[in-house]
């Protein structure tokens, strides 16, 4: 199993140099990979009443593609995952072009995660159509992957056209892996379907098994080996402990996760130092079981 690390987002600050300690500290750890989420825009829910949204105006969330960029020339090894990018409010070519040139600039590190969002304020601001995203996102990837793969493209889909054009520098990886983000029954189709992995919003449990249960059997119908499908759980500093976080790790392996991540935000603390510290302690506590 890789053990990544989920960069504290909406905790770390703007502090160019705070943010380089924090990506070479988790590279020194030995931490297989550091995972950005993604959001644009973030909304006032004070002009929305009854709106509870999991971020908003208030949490400061670097762009990642920009982040990332930055992070691959001040590391060697550590993976670099855009987790999630919300895809279909971004133009599709563009996408393809930024994953292409941080997957060259960090010699082959990326691995690229997608999602379709819950929040119709961003699509709105972006110009995109919020009501069949997930739909356009499929023929979203099918497009990245022969612009990541071929030296010119001609496509023509329902929402896509490309003519005798491509990009330069093509990644180095051909194609850059897609994971999914989501839980709804359409989005384990689409894993099982196209994904290189997943990534559940849910714990190590037998919902989460049912899933990957489903995501396999999609899988199987479309001709694929499920095997070749990753899975990266999560676990939370939160209020919990050492053998917590061991025994959330066991039940990841066994749900077959090949990859994980520990994510330090919401935990009371009280600097960016205190996630360096976490991610440390979270190391020393449980590599036994790495």
């Amino acid at each position: 199993m890789r053990i990544g690390v989920i960069f504290p987002q909406t905790e770390i600050g703007s502090d160019p140099s705070v943010i380089r300690d924090y990506a070479q500290a988790a590279e020194a750890l030995g931490y297989a990979h550091i995972l950005a989420y993604d959001h644009v825009l973030g909304a006032n829910p004070a002009s929305r009443p009854g709106w509870r949204p999991p971020f908003t105006h208030l949490d400061m969330i670097h762009e990642p593609f920009v982040l990332l960029g930055y992070l691959a020339g001040l590391t060697r090894k550590i993976e670099l995952v855009p987790g999630v990018i919300i895809l279909p409010q971004r133009q599709t070519a563009l996408v393809a072009k930024q994953a292409a040139a941080l997957d060259v600039l960090s010699g082959g590190r990326v691995r690229l995660g997608i999602g379709i969002g819950w929040n119709p304020v961003e699509y709105e601001a972006l110009g995109e159509n919020f009501k069949n995203r997930g739909r356009r996102s499929e023929e979203q990837i099918e497009v990245m992957r022969k612009l990541w793969t071929q030296e010119l493209v001609t496509f023509e889909g329902h929402w896509h056209k490309i003519t005798d054009a491509g990009l330069n520098p093509l990644p180095i990886q051909r194609p850059i892996p897609v994971w999914f983000g989501g839980g709804a029954d359409a989005v384990l189709q689409r894993v099982g379907r196209l994904g290189d992995g997943w990534f559940p919003l849910v714990g190590a449990n037998e919902k989460c098994r049912g899933m990957i249960d489903a995501i396999q059997t999609h899988a199987r119908a479309a001709g694929r080996d499920p095997k070749t499908i990753g899975i990266e759980g999560r676990v939370a500093l939160g209020q919990s402990s050492p053998e917590t976080w061991i025994n959330e790790i066991q039940a990841w392996k066994d749900l077959g996760a090949t990859h994980l991540t520990f994510n330090t935000m919401k935990a009371g603390l009280e600097n960016p130092s205190a996630h360096i510290a976490a991610i440390r302690r979270f190391k020393e506590a449980t590599t036994q079981v790495w």
